[in-house]
């Protein structure tokens, strides 16, 4: 089901421009265009669920296997020292956007040396294309299934 006052559903439906580097009958992966850092990619069902709570095991379980495969290849591409995964439930854990989403943040050592997270920016097309352009040779999707 569509939700008509939700980005990611409308980003889904090609009714807003995204940058993606994979997509499949069930999953888009894009690069978020307010990234904590340089990598900052999402991993959305396509299917609307608010939260993990209404979404099925099953479909859990292919949205977590995705995870360490589009993991790898961000770390790969932007040479990162480490990553982040977070997924967000409800606006109290501060999910902004009530489409179930999966964060995978690449981390650089220093991006944070008061301990709190990196300061988010405002990513060009431009800039998310080179991005996607570096890691989509690296995804090896034949880890999904």
């Amino acid at each position: 089901m569509e939700y008509s006052s939700c980005i990611f559903c409308d980003i889904i439906a090609r009714k807003l421009p995204h940058i993606g580097i994979y997509e499949d009958d069930s999953f888009l992966v894009l690069l978020d265009k307010y990234p904590l850092s340089r990598g900052h990619t999402l991993i959305i069902p396509k299917k609307h669920y608010d939260n993990l709570l209404v979404m099925p095991v099953s479909e859990i379980r292919k949205l977590y296997t995705l995870v360490p495969v589009v993991s790898k290849a961000i770390i790969l591409a932007v040479k990162a020292k480490g990553f982040n995964v977070g997924q967000n439930n409800g606006r109290a854990a501060n999910q902004i956007i009530p489409h179930l989403h999966v964060h995978i943040i690449p981390r650089f050592g220093q991006d944070s040396p008061d301990d709190r997270w990196p300061v988010r920016q405002i990513a060009t097309y431009e800039d998310l294309s080179k991005i996607a352009d570096l890691i989509k040779p690296f995804l090896n999707l034949s880890m999904v299934d």
